[in-house]
């Protein structure tokens, strides 16, 4: 089911703030899907998902390996019967206050804080499409 990722309802947000690990689904370079476990934060207003990670991650690359333009990404979590997808266009952001306020997103969704990491980024997801059913 097809659902306004800038304006979903209730159940779909409550979902997207339960404690879950998702999928993040980035092409390589060769068109291939790369598919990792990850943590991942919603944030309907501002129209963005956000996955921490480190610099040097195969993920990171595959995101800078589609230049300027941003990559075309997938986030998705599931929980038995009920599942929930957020796709867009992913950038990497180095900017320490947007780590930081990533890190803080973090927190807040799975109730703990990350050792703090100096190659930390953010994979910032510019959200273009939601569907689940939560």
């Amino acid at each position: 089911m097809a659902t306004d990722p800038r304006n979903p309802g209730e159940s779909y947000l409550r979902f997207w703030r339960e404690h879950h690990m998702s999928t993040l689904t980035t092409p390589r370079p060769d068109g291939t899907p790369h598919v990792v476990a990850v943590g991942v934060t919603y944030d309907p207003e501002g129209g963005y998902a956000r996955v921490i990670t480190n610099r040097n991650s195969r993920k990171v690359a595959n995101v800078l390996a589609a230049g300027a333009a941003g990559a075309r990404v997938a986030v998705c979590q599931v929980d038995k019967r009920r599942w929930a997808t957020l796709e867009g266009v992913a950038r990497i952001r180095t900017e320490p206050e947007a780590v930081a306020d990533a890190v803080a997103r973090y927190a807040e969704r799975y109730g703990r804080t990350p050792t703090p990491n100096p190659d930390r980024v953010v994979i910032e997801i510019a959200l273009t499409r939601a569907m689940g059913r939560a």
